[in-house]
């Protein structure tokens, strides 16, 4: 069946989710690792998923990307020299990181929709942009690079490796592990010291370090438009406090994703004071809440496990559990799967502690 993967009005659930398990799952189109994986679903894809829900019927497969050749992941539809950008990994939190690849058409199709969230949350165009993230192998980094240009800026970055952090904590070595963070902090400071930043994008955690700098924070006030915040927790009252206490001058904007959805989504506009509701980028990046005992779907306003799905041309990766709790919230209208709100991590995962560090 043809379909236009990236025009949201030809949107029709049962089309849509027809037209991704045919590509996924025809020999001609499908990628080597789901055409292996097909006999033993127990399902045939093609007949029996119409519906998200249906997406359960999955097994969670993303344990498999710890080992898998990145190669087996690229669908074949997709023709001898796929434009891929490169692979990208998990942040590895409890385990040997995941991979997964990117393709250039799901970068294009997905951060135009992104940009087009940001202007309705007001932030800047034609304006530099400093991002705190990692270069790689995550693929936030690779996401912030493209975004400033998009949208008429220049990309500043400070580099972040949060698995040096976490390892520090872990081996009791939290003194390294803050002098690592000041260290990035230092060069934060030293770019919005000599150059025009529009955009700020940091983690939680190292937010709440530039806080303990007065000109710094003085600085961003002053200059900086938006700060977007995204990588690791942020408690609502943490949240309130650096938006009316220290950065009152400056629009604080939230995003949620994951590696193993190629992406993440933004804070619904209007989010008030405390609370802060993410809309998926359905119907390819969508979330369902689940009670971690039984996986049964928690009803709205309760809190439960996020469960991540991707369906896209690119990638199919449906019915990931992953390591944060929120609160199941209505999807905007028309929209598959909920929005999650007040997202935080489990205290454990995979029988390890989860640790987030700085990200």
């Amino acid at each position: 069946m043809h379909w236009n993967w990236n025009d949201a009005a030809e949107f029709d659930e049962e089309a849509f989710l027809s037209a991704a398990m045919d590509w996924h799952f025809s020999p001609e189109t499908g990628s080597p690792f789901w055409l292996d994986r097909a006999a033993s679903l127990g399902f045939d894809p093609r007949r029996d998923v119409r519906r998200h829900a249906d997406l359960a019927r999955f097994p969670n497969v993303v344990n498999e990307l710890r080992g898998v050749p990145i190669r087996d992941l690229v669908p074949r539809g997709y023709g001898d020299r796929p434009d891929v950008l490169g692979a990208f990994d998990s942040g590895g939190t409890t385990g040997a990181p995941k991979r997964v690849v990117l393709l250039r058409d799901w970068l294009e199709h997905s951060l135009a929709w992104k940009s087009a969230r940001m202007d309705e949350l007001g932030f800047p165009r034609d304006a530099h942009w400093l991002t705190v993230a990692p270069g790689g192998p995550h693929i936030f980094g690779r996401l912030m690079a493209e975004l400033p240009g998009m949208r008429g800026g220049i990309a500043f970055t400070v580099d972040l490796d949060p698995r040096w952090v976490r390892r520090s904590i872990a081996e009791g070595r939290p003194d390294e592990a803050d002098r690592y963070a000041e260290h990035v902090v230092d060069q934060v400071e030293a770019v919005l010291d000599s150059q025009e930043v529009g955009v700020l994008v940091a983690t939680p955690p190292l937010l709440e370090r530039i806080a303990d700098r007065d000109r710094l924070t003085a600085a961003i006030n002053d200059r900086v438009g938006t700060i977007m915040w995204g990588g690791a927790h942020l408690d609502p009252d943490t949240r309130y406090l650096l938006q009316h206490e220290v950065f009152p001058d400056v629009a604080l904007r939230g995003q949620y994703g994951s590696t193993t959805i190629l992406g993440g989504s933004m804070e619904r506009p209007g989010c008030d004071d405390r609370a802060c509701t993410f809309d998926s980028f359905s119907p390819y990046t969508t979330f369902t809440v689940v009670d971690p005992d039984t996986g049964a779907e928690v009803a709205e306003g309760e809190r439960g496990q996020v469960v991540m799905h991707h369906v896209s041309k690119a990638m199919l990766l449906p019915n990931n559990l992953e390591r944060d709790v929120a609160t199941r919230i209505a999807a905007p209208a028309g929209s598959l799967g909920s929005s999650v709100a007040d997202v935080a991590p489990v205290r454990t995962f995979e029988n390890s502690a989860v640790i987030e560090g700085v990200y």
